[in-house]
Parts: structure tokens; C-alpha cells; sequence
């Protein structure tokens, strides 16, 4: 009983110092964030994309752009295996959709998802809608030479 007194004493004077403001006042110490810069760029949304060149090799300076892309922008909802995370994973995409319709998911998702079927059926089984990420018609072309490295192309 005497334990169980102590344990109960002790987990009271946690929680008390815990909420006494000691940690509010470190947290007001601590630096702000600037976002003005961020809420005042404007959203960019691209026009349709109705054509896309690829190249064959793959252009190595756009994989390295498209893979800090990914790091950046994509991989906390896409995986770059066929696992679902919060959106569908990336394994063989460029095989199973045409380029075109990869560049403009990526840069029109709100055109997409309001037109195309497929893209409506992804957002059924994800049940997520994927945000507007800013990208523009040059990133995500780097993006899909990124995507076609992950499926195995040289």
C-alpha cells in the first residue's frame, strides 16, 4: 500500500511540474519560423501536358533532380517499392501509365482527379487526396526520369 501511495505521489508531482510552465517558457525561448516567405508564393498548376520526349539513356542529372525531388516532396506518401504508404507506390509506374499522364497527375492533380478515371480510382483505394506540391513542368519531368530508374530502365 505504502508503494503503491509513493507511485501515486510521485506520478502527481510529475505531472504538476510537467504542467507548471516550465516548459512553456522554453518553448518561447526557442526560435520562430518565418512564414510569410512561404504563404505568399504563389501555387503553381501547369497546364496540361500533352506530349513528353524521353530520352534514352536516361538523363543522370535529371534522375539526381527528380531522386532530391522525391526525398523532398514525395517519400512521405509514396514508396518506391508496389507498397501502398498514403499514396500508391512507385513500382513500375512508367510501365503501367503513359508519361504523359505521370507528369500531369504530378503537376495538375486537381485536372486529373476531376477527369481522368484511373486517377479516380487511385484516389478510391487511397482514400487521400494528393496536395499540390508546387512542382513545376521541368521538376516533374525529372521526376518521371527518376521514376523510370526505380522501374529498372538504364
Amino acid at each position: 500500500m505504502k508503494r503503491l501511495f509513493l507511485y501515486l505521489l510521485t506520478l502527481t508531482a510529475l505531472l504538476w511540474y510537467g504542467c507548471s510552465g516550465k516548459g512553456a517558457e522554453q518553448r518561447a525561448e526557442s526560435p520562430e519560423t518565418d512564414t510569410t516567405a512561404i504563404l505568399q508564393q504563389p501555387e503553381t498548376h501547369g497546364t496540361e501536358v500533352k506530349e513528353v520526349a524521353l530520352s534514352t539513356p536516361l538523363d543522370q542529372a535529371m534522375v539526381k533532380k527528380g531522386s532530391d525531388i522525391y526525398d523532398l516532396k514525395c517519400m512521405s506518401c509514396h514508396k518506391l517499392t508496389d507498397e501502398k504508404l498514403v499514396g500508391p507506390g512507385w513500382k513500375d509506374v512508367t510501365k503501367k501509365r503513359k508519361p504523359t499522364w505521370v507528369i500531369n497527375m504530378i503537376t495538375n492533380v486537381d485536372m486529373m482527379l476531376a477527369e481522368d478515371a484511373e486517377a479516380q480510382k487511385l484516389l478510391e483505394q487511397c482514400l487521400v487526396r494528393m496536395p499540390n506540391q508546387n512542382i513545376t513542368a521541368e521538376e516533374a519531368r525529372s521526376v518521371l526520369e527518376f521514376m523510370r530508374k526505380n522501374d529498372g530502365e538504364k
